[in-house]
């Protein structure tokens, strides 16, 4: 029944004074009732009793004459009065001998007990009969002998009628009085709940937006216990507001620090799910945040990986004590070919107990720097290997000048015949093919850093040279469309290093019998017509998927697994930048499955005046006359 209870003040202060009000009323009423009920059942018993005694002096002198009849005026009269219903006379046996009801005569109304009982009483006699009315009987004496007995029946009606009226009055004025209280506690209530009204909608309102400094601080209008609670509410307000700017400053001086660290941090609660990482560490996974939250690290790393993460994180849970650098490698999502490595310290993170409540992990990328220290050590043997080939080239060089000067005494032998002559020619070819590769190497050590005007399709034909071996060994086919008027000013040296990682990696993906495209020409840029030189290097190589393709720029990305250093395409890109240069690049995988020819094209565009306008050569100095 709680849902009948008024759920605010002012209702349950004014059902509550109602309730009393009816209560009150009910008592009074059913006391007030009560008594004057009783006073008019008595003042009924008394006129009855004097009616009946009034027709008792009557019915005596009709009686002692004999003449019952003259009786029945007067038994009419009497039940002419509003509380008289019916009267009559009866013999000494009960047998009626007058009646205001004529339908009565004759009729007997006494038992032979009630008889003797009547007999006995000296005065009139009250019973209730059935329906709640009363009735008087009283014996009639004449002469000193029992003649008879005087009957008289109350009407009820009046003294109900009269009890009614007293109950509709009580209850009029109990409703007058439950309408004044209720409009007395509505007042009072009104004067009380007002306040608490304002203070329950300032509250919800900073619970919708605890920013807001509308209508605050609340104004005080009493000087009641009201009054004093919008003070201390006020109070409150101020001192909230001034915590959450404290808290605020240090919870954004908190998040800024962990968004915007260059490491990586991640939460971990019991269940080892993730609680919060910050920005750059979901950049390390290449996954966004909410991705993260909520899950374990099961669900998000590797099986190994996850296997030792949850061992560290879990003792970490255990012992209380952190575990610092330990050494975490992984494969991304989606990328099984790339392994990062992650230096990680994971530490206890308490609330205000002793227990741990989290575990926290900071979280420090290696993959560039294990990278960098493989690459240093491949670049480091490179250098030591060209430093090797420039020697060996150096050494050669002298010998194959003995060479060069021994067959050319023996082409002009006159004792030679026609066959030896042919001999001694193919051998000057290969010793001065020999002798170009020799120069090619020493150029590529000994590069000028300075930019000159070169002639790139010299540059290309010198590259070309050092590939004679492997382009002999694979039996590529090479198809060449090069302008020999094709000039820049450039970085020769730099232009040559682009120019061999293109061949070089166009050789690496082609198989037996493969195909090797170069074309060279001027042209002008698709994008503004600016005037400079293009470059094609095609093959029909196994081709390049499109998430390779777009990282083959990246430094130490590589699919070259044991030969490579993912350094070539990289220093590439940044030579193609130094001369304000654009690539291209298209690729189609082997197995694509649409039937067409595998295979990828580089198209490199150098502009004409990329890296400045060339120098304008120094005058020659005036004659001086003699």
């Amino acid at each position: 029944m709680s849902w009948l209870k008024p759920r605010s003040i002012r209702g349950q202060l004014i059902s509550g004074l109602i309730l009393f009000e009816g209560l009150l009323m009910v008592v009074f009423a059913t006391l007030l009732v009560r008594e004057q009920a009783l006073e008019i059942h008595e003042r009924a018993r008394l006129r009855l009793e004097s009616e009946v005694n009034l027709l008792v002096l009557q019915s005596q002198d009709a009686l002692a004459q004999g003449q019952a009849g003259y009786m029945v005026p007067i038994l009419r009269a009497m039940v002419n009065s509003p509380v008289i219903r019916a009267a009559m006379v009866t013999d000494i046996n009960g047998r009626v001998i007058a009646s205001s009801d004529p339908e009565m005569n004759g009729k007997d109304l006494l038992t032979r007990l009630e008889r003797k009982h009547l007999e006995d009483s000296p005065r009139a006699e009250i019973f209730r009969v059935p329906g709640g009315a009363r009735e008087a009987v009283q014996a009639i004496h004449v002469g000193g002998q029992l003649s008879g007995f005087g009957w008289v029946y109350e009407d009820a009606t009046a003294a109900w009628q009269e009890i009614y009226s007293l109950i509709r009055i009580t209850v009029i004025f109990a409703g007058l009085g439950a309408l004044g209280t209720a409009v007395i506690a509505g007042a009072l209530a009104r004067s009380i709940t007002r306040p608490l009204r304002t203070l329950l909608a300032a509250t919800r309102k900073l619970i919708r937006d605890p920013e807001t400094k509308e209508g605050f601080p609340l104004e005080v209008t009493s000087n009641n216990e009201s009054a004093d609670l919008t003070r201390a509410f006020n109070l409150m307000v101020t001192s909230i507001e001034e915590q959450r700017a404290g808290l605020s400053d240090t919870l954004a001086l908190l998040d800024s620090m962990l968004e915007n660290a260059p490491i990586g941090f991640a939460f971990f609660d019991r269940k080892l799910r993730y609680v919060r990482i910050n920005q750059f560490l979901a950049g390390m996974t290449q996954m966004p945040i909410g991705r993260h939250l909520g899950r374990s690290i099961a669900e998000m790393l590797p099986e190994t990986a996850a296997d030792v993460l949850q061992r560290q994180v879990q003792s970490v849970f255990e012992t209380g004590q952190p575990v610092t650098q330990f050494e975490l490698n992984s494969t991304l999502p989606g990328d099984d070919t790339q392994v990062r490595n992650w230096l990680i310290n994971v530490y206890p993170v308490k609330a205000t107990s002793e227990a741990v409540r989290w575990v926290g992990a900071i979280v420090v990328e290696a993959t560039e720097r294990k990278r960098a220290e493989e690459a240093l050590r491949k670049t480091e043997k490179l250098a030591a290997a060209g430093r090797l080939a420039a020697s060996i080239a150096h050494e050669i060089n002298n010998p194959l000048e003995a060479v060069t000067n021994l067959l050319y005494l023996l082409r002009h032998q006159p004792s030679l015949d026609r066959e030896a002559s042919g001999y001694a020619d193919l051998a000057q070819q290969e010793i001065s093919r020999v002798a170009e590769m020799t120069q090619q190497t020493l150029r590529f050590y000994r590069q000028s850093t300075l930019p000159v005007v070169a002639n790139v399709a010299e540059l290309l034909e010198s590259v070309l040279t050092l590939y004679v071996g492997r382009l002999v060994a694979l039996q590529v086919e090479i198809s060449r469309k090069i302008g020999r008027d094709v000039e820049l000013y450039c970085f020769s040296g730099e232009l040559r290093q682009v120019f061999a990682n293109l061949i070089g990696n166009a050789l690496d993906a082609m198989s037996l019998g493969g195909r090797l495209s170069l074309s060279l020409r001027r042209s002008r840029s698709w994008a503004d017509g600016t005037p400079g030189i293009r470059l094609f290097v095609a093959d029909n190589g196994c081709g390049m998927t499109a998430a390779t393709r777009q990282r083959i720029f990246e430094p130490f990305f590589t699919t070259k697994e044991t030969t490579g250093t993912g350094l070539g395409l990289w220093v590439s890109g940044e030579i193609i930048s130094k001369h304000n240069a654009t690539v291209r690049v298209v690729s189609r995988p082997a197995g694509a499955g649409d039937g067409r020819q595998s295979g990828t094209v580089f198209m490199l565009f150098f502009p004409e005046n990329g890296i400045g306008t060339p120098p304008l050569p120094a005058p020659a100095a005036a004659a001086q006359s003699v």
